[in-house]
């Protein structure tokens, strides 16, 4: 799926989703009308209604494995998001008992590495294109710093330690983060999901050929259901995209700790 339709309001996407999910029915609806002379129409009445039933369970298994996967993503990137603002915030509290110049430069570094995240790197996850490499290593170099600075009292050696892992467990969810944020449907589960969607409107529209009205509405049933149904699926198909999008806001109430933490 491209990035204009993720990034349209929810409002406008659910607009084109039912938009064009009603207008494949009508052209079904209408492709069926014309095929239905002679022959044909008699094949069409032959279809046994019990057809209906494995299809749609078909088409049911494909929507709920795929939202499946794509809420289950969406959990584990909110879950890494908190994780790494958890381990900034922890690195933030304790880096008052380092000496002043090593806590000073430990909370800025901190700091920068949250701005840049938050202005630059959540726009690059949103569109797609972050990489572990796309921002400044801000992060590593409080890390370094912390692992190379030289042993002080026995409760600052304890204190470097915990920052340290705490450092490093901000940035494995970093890396988890970015990963995450590639993710997405890929175009072999949308085609799976509309194949099936098409199959069963024509199966519909075919079965109720001698009834016009019975066609109209149980068409229109079934793709108000697969319009909803693409609908969540997409709302939620990229983590850091679109208007349901996860967030920054954990790792911005880090900066208000960084800030009451600063001397």
């Amino acid at each position: 799926m491209s990035n204009w339709l993720h990034d349209l309001p929810l409002a406008w996407l659910a607009l084109v989703v039912f938009g064009v999910t009603f207008l494949v029915s009508a052209a079904i609806y209408a492709t069926v009308r014309v095929l239905a002379k002679g022959e044909v129409a008699r094949g069409f009445k032959g279809i046994a209604p019990g057809l209906l039933s494995p299809l749609g369970v078909l088409f049911g298994l494909l929507v709920v494995f795929t939202a499946s996967e794509v809420f289950t993503d969406n959990q584990e990137a909110n879950a890494t998001v908190n994780r790494e603002a958890t381990g900034l915030r922890a690195a933030l509290v304790l880096s008052e008992s380092l000496p002043r110049d090593q806590g000073a430069h430990l909370r800025a570094q901190i700091d920068h590495y949250i701005q840049e995240v938050t202005t630059r790197e959540w726009p690059m996850m949103a569109a797609g294109t972050a990489t572990l490499g796309s921002t400044a290593p801000y992060l590593p170099r409080a890390l370094l710093s912390i692992l190379t600075a030289a042993p002080g009292k026995e409760g600052q050696q304890a204190a470097q330690t915990v920052i340290a892992s705490s450092l490093a467990t901000a940035l494995e969810a970093r890396r988890q983060r970015i990963l995450i944020s590639q993710l997405q449907v890929n175009l072999t589960k949308w085609l799976c999901i509309a194949i099936q969607a098409v199959c069963l409107l024509f199966a519909i529209a075919m079965m109720h050929i001698d009834n016009p009205l019975a066609a109209i509405l149980a068409m229109g049933f079934f793709a108000t259901g697969v319009g909803a149904s693409v609908l969540l699926i997409l709302a939620y198909d990229r983590p850091f995209t679109g208007e349901l999008a996860v967030d920054p806001g954990p790792l911005l109430q880090a900066i208000t700790g960084l800030e009451a933490y600063t001397r």
